[in-house]
């Protein structure tokens, strides 16, 4: 009876679990710690979060999450980050078309400060555009008299999205423009193609792929952007309050709960935002081949 009770216990060797436990087992140890590393570092997180938003309530959760306020921090969060993405694909790729293609004077110097932003504390960023952008600022005195107000408004954060997203832009435009071959260009020049005609059928279609990833990761950036934003925005609510800043709001009120439910929320946006950049870049690879 003893051993029939222990084979009763025992997982049938089939079983989903130890099928997944054997293929930990078989691979190579730098699985193992790749595995490892993820499921500390990213796993348990979220799923420590998500653990206590179910402790919430989906009623509670709800209120939460859709309160005039918290619809109010994702306006200003998503619609300035979309219009700071949008505006930095423009310029990024001008700014990656000229690195590229001209030869100028301080070109590397130039290059290199390209990538400031990833560098430079988001605290020194806000504090930096909060100087240069207020009304006593070099150019914030050169705009007040116009009636145009950048630092502390809701303005000033999108300057400040702009600022941390055109990196994402420039380096992921510039080495496709790298790879493109000028014979493509001269063949159309030689069948009578005007340049804007070269540029819209030759050189766009392309690059296309390249400056959506690279507006895609720019606007992922600037959605979870909080040192900059936090300095030259004045943080009001319905006006240029972005849901990080609110998310450490409810912390220094000791609203856990809250503080819980909009960070799920901008986790789920963060989470459909990289299925887009993976399905762009899938269909970028499938234009390329």
């Amino acid at each position: 009876m003893a051993i029939s009770s222990s084979r009763s216990t025992r997982a049938p060797s089939n079983s989903p679990w130890r099928v997944f436990w054997y293929s930990i087992i078989d691979m190579p140890w730098t699985w193992r710690i790749m595995l490892g590393y993820l499921f500390v570092m990213l796993v348990l997180p979220i799923a420590a979060m998500l653990s206590k938003a179910s402790t919430i309530g989906v009623a509670d959760f709800w209120r939460i999450a859709t309160s005039p306020l918290a619809l109010s921090t994702y306006d200003v969060t998503f619609t300035t980050s979309l219009i700071a993405a949008l505006v930095d694909g423009v310029f990024g790729f001008l700014v990656a078309w000229v690195l590229v293609r001209y030869d100028f004077p301080f070109k590397r110097l130039i290059d290199a400060s390209i990538d400031l932003p990833f560098a430079l504390p988001t605290a020194v960023a806000g504090l930096t555009l909060a100087t240069v952008y207020s009304e006593s600022g070099w150019v914030g005195s050169l705009l007040a008299p116009l009636g145009i107000k950048i630092a502390f408004t809701r303005l000033g954060v999108g300057v400040a999205m702009m600022f941390i997203s055109l990196p994402f832009v420039v380096r992921t435009v510039q080495p496709v423009l790298m790879q493109m071959e000028r014979e493509t260009e001269e063949a159309a020049w030689s069948l009578g193609a005007s340049p804007w005609e070269t540029f819209w059928h030759v050189l766009l279609p392309p690059l296309t792929p390249a400056i959506l990833t690279g507006v895609a990761l720019g606007f992922s950036r600037a959605v979870g952007e909080f040192g900059s934003t936090v300095i030259i925005s004045s943080n009001t609510p319905f006006k240029d309050l972005i849901a990080p800043i609110l998310i450490f709001q409810r912390l220094e009120q000791y609203d856990y709960a809250g503080a819980t439910v909009i960070a799920v929320v901008l986790v789920f946006i963060s989470l459909l935002m990289l299925l887009v950049i993976n399905f762009i870049q899938a269909w970028g690879r499938r234009y390329e081949g």
